[in-house]
């Protein structure tokens, strides 16, 4: 049986995604799936960089806006769900295709990992969630390099619900979680073709500045204090990604705007790193080089090229 088209972009928050993705889906009759472990929830969009509907030039976009701040939604639930809409889109003649930053993400869907790292344990869960808060992130985080180096690497100290689940299943199982992850089949169910977006370091990190910059003057300080009246607490999953944390750390009094902005920067830098390192032990991925030197016409010519080899064949 043939296998069914997936094209996939990743890089790192801040690299161009976002617009040279509606470019490739225009040439190829795409509909995007969002790969972003945070655009998923309601009410969070400035924090998250979502595209607004009045910017996505009629390309339909998937997994935007699918869950309330206080429900959860894990990788498997994305993979399940995105293997849906992918068979959904690929059954009216369009092409799939996936842009996103989260890693785990992008390489559960595409290389078809299956989820059986031992179940749950909320007694040992409750466990760590009180270490936690009886000795911070850092020790936490020690914990987990101690039997798990290679999570540890991955996973970045402030991630507690990650960090907690990697413990959780050497717990469970007795093995690491970056073993489960490296005895994973790594033969893609697609007809895959993994873009990568890249740039200089220096420039993307200039960016990175810009957009949190960006992100302050169109209120996302006044959009996390309308999360936190709403009722969804700072413990919660989604309040703890990059930016929400900082800034409902600020209105709780514990930072200062100038401190958490700077916090905020820092650590979206930090994230930015994380992700490009992930990506680049991905395989098979063809990277592409953008920033403001590079000429969109030439950039989108290399990418028809890649495409068409990896999808047409």
């Amino acid at each position: 049986m043939d296998k069914p088209p997936l094209l996939v972009l990743v890089g790192p928050t801040a690299v161009g995604k976002t617009k040279l993705s509606l470019s490739i889906a225009k040439a190829w009759n795409g509909e995007i799936l969002s790969g972003d472990s945070m655009q998923v929830y309601k009410g969070m969009d400035i924090g998250t960089a979502k595209i607004r509907p009045e910017e996505m030039e009629g390309i339909p976009h998937h997994f935007i806006d699918i869950v309330r701040p206080d429900q959860t939604f894990n990788t498997a639930d994305f993979q399940r769900r995105a293997r849906e809409t992918i068979a959904e889109i690929a059954s009216r003649g369009k092409l799939p295709f996936v842009v996103g930053g989260t890693g785990l993400y992008i390489e559960s869907l595409v290389y078809g990992f299956e989820f059986s790292e031992g179940g749950a344990d909320e007694a040992f869960r409750r466990e760590q969630q009180a270490f936690l808060e009886a000795h911070g992130e850092l020790a936490l985080h020690a914990r987990l390099r101690e039997i798990d180096p290679a999570s540890a690497d991955r996973l970045h100290p402030n991630d507690h619900r990650r960090v907690i689940r990697a413990l959780e299943v050497a717990h469970l199982t007795g093995i690491p979680q970056s073993e489960h992850l490296a005895r994973q089949r790594r033969e893609s169910p697609y007809r895959l073709c993994l873009l990568g977006l890249a740039m200089e370091r220096e420039e993307l990190y200039r960016r990175i500045e810009e957009r949190v910059d960006q992100m302050m003057a169109e209120g996302f300080l006044d959009e996390v204090k309308r999360l936190l009246d709403e009722g969804y607490g700072r413990e919660l999953p989604a309040m703890q990604g990059l930016g929400y944390k900082e800034l409902s750390a600020c209105l709780a009094g514990e930072l200062g705007l100038e401190e958490a902005v700077a916090l905020l920067k820092r650590n979206t830098r930090r994230f930015a790193k994380r992700q490009l390192s992930w990506f680049r032990h991905m395989r098979e991925i063809h990277w592409v080089e953008a920033g403001s030197g590079k000429n969109f016409s030439k950039q989108m010519l290399e990418i028809d090229a890649i495409i068409a080899g990896k999808i047409n064949r």
